[in-house]
């Protein structure tokens, strides 16, 4: 809890180990910790949560490194079906799916590899997919300055399938464009076509 100021009405934990906080909270479930079979169960969830948020631990430019090419390329670049995992920051279950991320270069591509490396940067730590969606569109923009960046994200939440409404089929899906994907219909068409098929048109 916070006081509306971003300060801690709560206790200060900053000082417990996070493998204690996972006991307390295996005790608050009414588990029993020292059980056999949950000895080791507190420093398992502490590595597990590191790896899954380690999105919090690296940047944009980290992930791109030296990985832009001058080059006078200006047709649409896509790089499709990049897979997905995040954990929603709501409940801190997983959602996971696919991402389709494509740009219209201005002198400027980014090697192939470095778009999931960036994908990775904002969807390991705790997210929401809208946003997610977004912050990808922008690094894109930012990083190879494009005349246009175009993210779909669809997605599969345990939070609507494991709880709740427990809707096991619903699909969640998140746009955002920029520059010529926004203002161009015919790009936006191109681009939402080529990610909707269930394969490559030829």
């Amino acid at each position: 809890m916070t006081d509306g100021r971003g300060k801690s009405n709560g206790p200060d934990l900053g000082s417990v180990p996070y493998a204690d906080l996972v006991r307390e909270q295996l005790r608050r479930l009414g588990e029993d910790p020292d059980r056999h079979s949950l000895l080791g169960t507190p420093e398992r969830v502490e590595k597990a949560m590191m790896w899954l948020t380690r999105g919090y631990r690296s940047t944009v430019e980290e992930a791109i490194g030296n990985g832009v090419f001058a080059e006078q390329h200006d047709n649409m670049v896509l790089v499709k079906d990049i897979e997905l995992y995040s954990l929603c920051e709501h409940h801190m279950l997983p959602f996971f799916g696919k991402v389709h991320v494509a740009y219209i270069p201005d002198g400027r591509l980014l090697g192939l590899s470095k778009i999931p490396r960036l994908v990775e940067v904002f969807a390991r730590r705790l997210q929401v997919q809208e946003r997610l969606t977004d912050e990808i569109a922008d690094a894109v923009q930012e990083a190879a300055e494009p005349t246009g960046v175009g993210v779909v994200v669809e997605a599969y939440h345990l939070c609507m399938m494991m709880r709740g409404v427990e809707k096991q089929n619903s699909k969640t899906i998140t746009s955002a464009v920029r520059g010529r994907f926004r203002s161009d219909n015919r790009t936006r068409e191109e681009f939402l076509r080529l990610v909707l098929a269930p394969q490559f048109i030829s």
